[in-house]
């Protein structure tokens, strides 16, 4: 299985790949996509987009995941992180890959075991669950590592979920 993370955002957008393979975790790609504040918010949503086209056929991705939005105090942020999250939706339709939304705070149990991690444990347990050299860069691509994380290790306990309640004849 191999899973797109995304953080996302207007300015930056986080993504990374994670492959399960067995037991075994491995990170194949992250980073972030960046977009200049000097352009119009339709070229900035077709650069995303395209960028995250680029990254499903250039992986094969089964599934993208992505952060759900929080909303602070910031309506304007809320309402361009929306768009970002929109359109890599869209994208992922429009390669027929599902979708499947986690909120920061599932995001940070699943990978540190609490939901209120901070930024900095976070990118440590992803450097730890993949075995990278250093934890990521940037915090947008240690976010999306993390929400490809949480997707990948939840799936193997939904689908045993789910044999077993077929198998026991419950219809949910």
């Amino acid at each position: 299985m191999i899973v797109l993370g995304i953080d996302p955002g207007l300015a930056n957008t986080g993504y990374g790949v994670v492959a399960r393979e067995g037991a075994r975790l491995k990170a194949l790609d992250g980073g972030v996509i960046q977009t200049r504040a000097g352009i119009t918010i339709e070229q900035r949503l077709a650069t995303i987009a395209q960028r995250v086209r680029e990254i499903l056929a250039e992986h094969d991705c089964d599934a993208m995941a992505l952060e759900e939005l929080y909303f602070g105090a910031n309506a304007q942020s809320a309402f361009a992180v929306g768009h970002a999250r929109g359109v890599t939706m869209l994208t992922a339709g429009e390669q027929g890959i599902p979708c499947f939304s986690y909120t920061p705070q599932k995001v940070k149990s699943a990978v540190c075991g609490h939901g209120r991690a901070a930024k900095d444990q976070v990118a440590r347990m992803v450097q730890t669950l993949l075995a990278l050299p250093a934890a990521p860069m940037s915090d947008h691509a240690s976010d999306a590592l993390a929400v490809a994380l949480c997707h990948v290790n939840g799936t193997p306990f939904a689908d045993a979920v789910s044999r077993a309640v077929e198998a026991a004849g419950v219809r949910a």
